[in-house]
């Protein structure tokens, strides 16, 4: 079996974290989301994987490099504009040739493995076997409607009620979706999207009324699609919630740390508080601190004077907020984040782009 994982698209409703970085190499606990689900294929002992990404990136393949870090190899194929899912299909086609394959869309996360749904892919026999998951909202997914073992219904964000179980980006093929994408015709965009796209249910729906086998499992642990700003979050809570303690650095005496816990190499962290589940990556300072739970702290961080909880800090960003905590947060690279007391209690700012910003009153 290979494998297929979308990294590509601009990442709109991430920015601007998504200015100077692939959505698909924000970091979840530390980790790349692409790194996620490059762990997940290669566990089902994929050794092929396809990776599609936007044409002209030259970051992603340095930073995922030949696959090797995963027991894989790695192709890269790119779109040249966001056309959709099928269409990643239909570039990644001469690469897979006739054999099975897992389709992966590298934003999303999930708990547990894929050796299941991999297993009753084979075991039925089926031509298309999805990953199916209860939502609140289906009309923002495409959904699937089901019958015994089989889907005979998938329509993409239906806005009248037909279902409540959502279409996950994970889903299992043979060589028959290539000849169901054929038949797919572009939708027109919705704004601000410029661009017509393909997308998968008319294909998956094609198979079901050519009488193909579509077979479905349903995902009964969480997964998130981390579209969102909040969905990253969540996703970051999730998976921190499955931490195995380890500290590669020495904690000072006046210092705590309950719960689980990473703490990286040359770490210091000293008169401070870390209530787990957190991560701390190599080369930070954390000095009169406290932080937790449900934090990712990257490399070369210095946090001082801070309370944090919920949140995301990237590499070599600083930290110092005495005043005020900081919580269900989102800070970039090499960010500067700081508190200047005066008289009028103004606020000076240097603030992006496609920024978010909350400055509560003191």
């Amino acid at each position: 079996m290979k494998a297929v994982i979308t990294a590509g698209g601009r990442g709109t409703r991430l920015r601007p974290l998504t200015h100077t970085l692939n959505k698909h190499l924000v970091p979840i606990c530390n980790k790349p989301l692409l790194f996620h689900a490059l762990e997940k294929v290669a566990a089902i002992g994929v050794q092929n994987v396809i990776i599609s990404m936007n044409q002209g990136d030259e970051e992603l393949p340095k930073i995922v490099g030949d696959g090797s870090a995963f027991g894989v190899s790695i192709s890269y194929v790119e779109q040249d504009e966001p056309r959709g899912l099928a269409h990643v299909l239909r570039l990644a086609e001469p690469l897979i040739g006739n054999e099975r394959f897992v389709f992966y869309y590298g934003d999303n996360v999930l708990a547990g493995g894929l050796e299941l749904y991999a297993q009753q892919f084979v075991r039925n026999r089926s031509n298309c076997h999805l990953c199916l998951v209860k939502v609140a909202e289906p009309q923002h997914y495409g959904v699937a409607v089901v019958d015994g073992d089989r889907v005979i219904t998938a329509v993409e964000k239906p806005q009248t009620f037909i279902s409540d179980l959502a279409i996950t980006g994970i889903q299992f093929y043979d060589e028959s979706i290539f000849e169901a994408i054929k038949y797919v015709r572009p939708t027109p965009p919705k704004p601000p999207r410029m661009i017509p796209e393909m997308d998968i249910p008319p294909a998956n729906q094609w198979l079901i009324d050519q009488g193909y086998k579509v077979t479905y499992s349903e995902i009964t642990g969480w997964w998130k699609d981390t579209g969102k700003p909040k969905d990253l979050l969540e996703a970051s809570r999730l998976v921190l919630e499955h931490l195995v303690s380890s500290q590669k650095s020495t904690i000072d005496s006046t210092s705590s740390i309950s719960d689980k816990c990473i703490v990286g190499k040359n770490t210091r962290i000293i008169e401070s508080r870390i209530v787990g589940p957190v991560i701390i990556g190599d080369n930070c300072t954390i000095r009169g601190a406290t932080i937790g739970p449900n934090v990712s702290i990257a490399n070369r961080c210095k946090i001082t004077q801070s309370t944090i909880s919920n949140s995301i800090i990237l590499d070599d960003s600083e930290i110092s907020l005495p005043s005020r905590p900081l919580q269900d947060s989102i800070i970039g690279q090499h960010v500067v984040l700081g508190e200047q007391h005066h008289e009028g209690r103004a606020s000076k700012l240097l603030v992006g782009d496609h920024s978010a910003m909350v400055l509560n009153s003191v």
